[in-house]
C-alpha cells in the first residue's frame, strides 16, 4: 500500500510534541500530545528534563490534511494542585463532554492524575479542583468500553514513580525490582461516569509470558515500563506499552479489561530518542499507530515530534512489526 504524504513525518514543526493519544470524535481526528519545552537541562533517569507545563490539542480533518494546532488547551497555572511536569495525557468523550485526563506532580512532588472538562474536543479545558483520589504515577490511558464502563490505565517506572508505591504508600527510596523479581505491572481502575473519581480500587495488571508465567523484571525486552494503551479488536482486549530501557513498543492480549494479558510481540522497533510512546486508533476502518521521535530536533531527547504510520493487524489480532525508518 502506498504511503500517505504525511505518514512518518512530523505532524507539526512549530512546537515540540510527544506522547500522542489519538482519537476520532465526530469523524475528525484529534491528537492529545504533551508539549516539550526546549531548554539546556541535562538528562537524568528521573525525567527532570521533561518540564512540560501545558497542553495543545492537534486536529486533522483526515490523514492527508494539514495538522492544526488549536492553541493552548490547559496550563499548569490554572490547576490548583499542580506544581509542574504535565506529562502524557489522554482524552475521552462521555455524555457529550470531553475530558482531558493527565498526570502532573503535586506540590509534594508526587505524580497524580487529574481531569479537566470541555464542551469541545479542543477545549479550553476546565480542571477539576483536585486530583483523582487514590491515583498516582503517569501516562493515563482511558478506554470507554462498549458497555459504557470507563477504565483508566496508568503507570510508569523510574521518574514515573510507579515502583515507589509497592508498600501502598509513597516511598521515594523503594527498591526497584530486578532480575527474577516479578515485573511491576501498570495500574487499572474504573472511572465514575462523572469522571471525578475511581469507583474501583486501582489494581496491578499482570502481563504473562507464553507459559502463563508473569514476566520478570529483568526481561527488559518484554516487561512493562510505561506508556499503556488499550483497545478492542474482534472482542479481545489488546494492551500495548513501552519497554522503556530497550525502546520497544510491545503488545499483549486478554479477555478482560483488568487482564491478565499474554505477551504477543512487538509493534514497533526503537525510534530516534530515548523514549518511545504511542497510541492505536481505527480511522475509516483501518488501524494506525501514532508515536513520537526526535527527528525534528536531531536527537535531543526532550524535544520530540508526533508522527503516525499504518498499522497492519491480521484477523487473529497479530500485528506486523513496524521498522520506523525503513521505506515501505
Amino acid at each position: 500500500m502506498k504511503k500517505r504524504a504525511n505518514e512518518r513525518k512530523p505532524l507539526v514543526n512549530h512546537i515540540f510534541t510527544a506522547d500522542p493519544s489519538a482519537h476520532v470524535f465526530d469523524g475528525k481526528i484529534y491528537i492529545y500530545p504533551s508539549h516539550d519545552v526546549a531548554h539546556d537541562c541535562p538528562d537524568d533517569d528521573d525525567g527532570d528534563q521533561y518540564i512540560m507545563e501545558d497542553y495543545h490539542v492537534l486536529s486533522m480533518d483526515n490523514l492527508d490534511s494539514i495538522c492544526v494546532d488549536n492553541g493552548l488547551a490547559l496550563h499548569q497555572d490554572d490547576i490548583p494542585w499542580v506544581k509542574n511536569q504535565m506529562w502524557a495525557p489522554d482524552a475521552v468523550e462521555v455524555n457529550g463532554k470531553y475530558y482531558l485526563v493527565f498526570p502532573a506532580k503535586d506540590h509534594d512532588g508526587i505524580f497524580r492524575i487529574g481531569v479537566a472538562v470541555a464542551d469541545t474536543p479542543v477545549g479550553p479545558f476546565q480542571p477539576q479542583a483536585d486530583y483523582i483520589q487514590g491515583s498516582y504515577s503517569i501516562d493515563p490511558c482511558v478506554l470507554k468500553d462498549q458497555d459504557g464502563k470507563i477504565y483508566c490505565y496508568y503507570g510508569g517506572l523510574w521518574g514515573g514513580q510507579l515502583e515507589m508505591w509497592q508498600s501502598g504508600k509513597f516511598d521515594p527510596d523503594a527498591r526497584r525490582p530486578e532480575g527474577d523479581d516479578p515485573a511491576i505491572g501498570p495500574m487499572v481502575a474504573e472511572f465514575a461516569e462523572t469522571m471525578d473519581k475511581f469507583v474501583t480500587e486501582p489494581k496491578h495488571i499482570q502481563i504473562l509470558d507464553e507459559n502463563g508465567e508473569p514476566l520478570k523484571a529483568g526481561d527488559e525486552d518484554r516487561r512493562y515500563f510505561e506508556d499503556p494503551w488499550t483497545y478492542k479488536y474482534n472482542g479481545k482486549y489488546y494492551f500495548s506499552y513501552s519497554t522503556g530501557t530497550t525502546h520497544y513498543i510491545c503488545y499483549a492480549e486478554g479477555d478482560n479489561p483488568y487482564g491478565p494479558f499474554t505477551y504477543k510481540g512487538r509493534i514497533m522497533e526503537p525510534v530516534l530518542g530515548w523514549t518511545t510512546h504511542h497510541s492505536v486508533v481505527c480511522i475509516d476502518g483501518e488501524w494506525y499507530l501514532f508515536y513520537h521521535d526526535c527527528e525534528l530536533s536531531g536527537g535531543i531527547t526532550h524535544e520530540r515530534c508526533v508522527k503516525y504510520t499504518k498499522l497492519n493487524i491480521s484477523e487473529d489480532g497479530t500485528i506486523e512489526t513496524i521498522h520506523p525508518y525503513e521505506e515501505e
